[in-house]
């Protein structure tokens, strides 16, 4: 089916390629990704962004085991890097349980040196790598390629001001695509943009093709010519380029779909014995007139369906209302309420719901770019002046700011209200943004409540709930579609909710983890088996009437959450338990395992793995109740009968 792209079993193929050949394999190498990514969902427009830059990288260095090393930053930027390292033929699984990973994964090949999600870590690791190998004595070559929008992370920074003091070759390259999952954000994005668009852009281009070729490929006068041509550059084009300050000879901006011209520098920069920026312009989506004309949607879509011209495709919806949709309009209804609302988020403006949120109220929203830390401080700041501030962060992603959710903001007392998209499974990313240590480390600090809701009422009615206190406050949902809504009850602060009352056992299930605890409570109805199931809404302050309630009523007692058992929500039901002095020996906890990496897969199947879907539930309360795992009905008893209700508290 592809000619080239068949033939390539691994990065040694494309070396004996001709230019010709190699232009081809690369829209080869388009049409296969975008082939797969409309059939299983993944990230599209990074990608085909990224399609040259990839080969011409496997052109010129070696990077298979113990040879020359590629960093990736973020990661989700890889596929044709899969495609040329031996995983072209399994490429239809990408996403898909037991299949490619849409990130960069150690246990795939040797060609991916980390498992990464996160933006900001290749220059760092890489700078550890380039010292590791220098004390090993190794003769390699290191690069780390960083897009536009992570290279603003504070990592990043830290990483090149680390590398401009090596002694050594390592080449870090900026992928400068205007984007990152949204615009790129702040004053380092307005510098690049300012450059590119300079009238003495294509003049510098110009004579930096017409002047690298005739360069020796080794020696002193390459290094004298770059030399001359960064000061050139600063003093004619960028006279503050802080590259040049950190330590680093900058080169360029190079148009980075130019294959002869990329493969040209690469070679000659591959041989300067000291750390190189180079600058290069892409094009997000290159390729694909669907992915350019909206980089943004087409960042990472889920499963498309193509339209009969080919040219155009439709995202296929689930049908059902997202949790994210369901947090924009409920955000966009609380800050027509309450001026003194505001939202913030790291560089995720579509993921969270705020890109919809910015439409309806474009001066009440701020994304500060893939800065979660920085985010976490500019909120504490706007809370401090007296404003409510909503930081919407998705769960994984809110681990970076942890020094900041202590120090700026609970230590203050400020209130500062956490919003995590994608708690807990997340699907096909897999294990590099599961959300599954946020009530663990958050429920650690003083005097911060932390919350979930379990429908969209809940959700509407929490958000609200927060505006009325005056202590930090964190609320966690996830990548999935709301459940049909239940009778609303006002949240009030540590109460729980029964949903459902039987004298069998009793589920406390947090969050969206209500409704697969009430589906498998009709489960074993049917058995003839009657369970309480408990909305507990808090993990702190965790409500100890529901605690004291459901281990002296009798039965066993099951915690469900979507989250690590260790430090979690069971967790903090079994503290309350001991410092109530009741005993714990009837608590039963369910949720991620404490060594496992749920790999990428649906999160359907990520939840029946880790037993909390609504048949793992049930398989837990009969074992602990005695009956195994299957289910064995039988005649069913009036006076057991369980019944529903919604009344606030235990």
């Amino acid at each position: 089916m592809y000619k080239l792209l068949d033939q390539i079993s691994s990065p040694a193929d494309i070396k004996t390629l001709s230019m010709d050949d190699l232009k081809a394999l690369a829209e080869e190498v388009r049409q296969r990704i975008i082939e797969v990514v409309v059939r299983n969902g993944g990230h599209l427009a990074s990608n085909l962004g990224v399609t040259e830059l990839t080969l011409a990288l496997h052109r010129v260095f070696d990077f298979s085991r113990d040879s020359d090393r590629l960093l990736w930053d973020v990661g989700h930027q890889c596929y044709p890097h899969k495609l040329i390292t031996g995983r072209h033929r399994n490429f239809e699984t990408l996403r898909q349980p037991g299949g490619v990973s849409g990130f960069p994964n150690v246990a795939e090949s040797e060609y991916d040196l980390f498992d990464v999600g996160h933006a900001g870590t290749a220059i760092a690791t890489a700078v550890g790598m380039a010292r590791g190998d220098q004390i090993k004595q190794r003769d390699n070559h290191v690069v780390a390629l960083v897009g536009d929008a992570s290279i603003v992370n504070g990592v990043a920074f830290e990483g090149l001001n680390q590398a401009g003091t090596l002694k050594r070759q390592f080449l870090a390259i900026l992928n400068d695509n205007s984007m990152g999952i949204a615009k790129t954000q702040g004053g380092l994005a307005s510098h690049f943009a300012r450059f590119r668009t300079s009238s003495l852009y294509e003049e510098v281009k110009k004579k930096f093709r017409d002047t690298l070729p005739k360069v020796p490929l080794v020696g002193k006068q390459m290094y004298e010519l770059l030399d001359h041509l960064k000061e050139g550059l600063k003093a004619t084009v960028s006279p503050h380029q802080i590259f040049e300050q950190l330590g680093f000879v900058y080169v360029g901006p190079v148009d980075g779909h130019d294959l002869p011209h990329l493969v040209e520098i690469l070679e000659l920069l591959k041989e300067v014995d000291h750390p190189v920026l180079l600058h290069v312009h892409t094009e997000k989506g290159r390729g694909c007139d669907f992915a350019t004309s909206d980089p943004c949607k087409f960042h990472s879509p889920g499963k498309m369906r193509r339209e009969a011209d080919g040219d155009s495709v439709e995202i296929i919806s689930s049908g059902r209302k997202s949790w994210t949709n369901a947090f924009a309009d409920a955000m966009i209804n609380l800050m027509n309420q309450d001026e003194r609302v505001y939202a913030l988020t790291a560089a995720m403006p579509d993921g969270t719901g705020l890109a919809k949120v910015q439409q309806a109220l474009p001066e009440r929203v701020l994304d500060c770019g893939i800065a979660e830390s920085c985010t976490v401080d500019i909120a504490a700041g706007m809370a401090k002046s007296g404003l409510r501030p909503f930081a919407c962060i998705y769960s994984t992603f809110l681990q970076r700011g942890f020094d900041q959710v202590f120090q700026e903001v609970v230590l203050q007392q400020l209130p500062v209200t956490f919003c995590m998209d994608r708690a807990g499974m997340v699907g096909g990313d897999g294990a590099v943004h599961h959300g599954y240590l946020d009530l663990s480390f958050l429920r650690s600090f003083q005097n911060m409540v932390v919350l979930a809701p379990a429908d969209e009422t809940e959700l509407q009615q929490a958000l609200k709930f927060t505006t009325q206190l005056d202590v930090p406050a964190a609320m966690r949902y996830p990548r999935d579609s709301v459940p049909t809504p239940f009778e609303p009850v006002p949240f009030e602060l540590g109460r729980s909710r029964t949903m459902l009352e039987g004298p069998d056992a009793t589920l406390l299930a947090y969050g969206t983890m209500v409704e697969f605890a009430l589906a498998a409570a009709d489960a074993l109805a049917g058995e003839d088996v009657f369970v309480s199931v408990v909305n507990a809404r808090f993990c702190k302050p965790v409500d100890e009437e529901m605690v004291t309630n459901a281990i002296t009523r009798g039965g066993p007692v099951v915690t469900i959450e979507d989250h690590s058992v260790a430090g979690g929500f069971g967790s903090a039901v079994l503290e309350a338990a001991n410092r109530l002095g009741l005993p714990t020996d009837s608590i039963v906890r369910l949720g991620h395992g404490e060594n496992v990496f749920y790999a990428h897969g649906s999160r359907a199947g990520q939840l029946a793995e880790a037993g909390i879907d609504a048949a793992g539930i049930a398989a837990a309360v009969r074992r602990a109740l005695g009956r195994g795992t299957n289910p064995t009905p039988r005649e069913s008893s009036p006076s057991r009968q369980s019944s529903r209700s919604g009344t606030a508290g235990s």
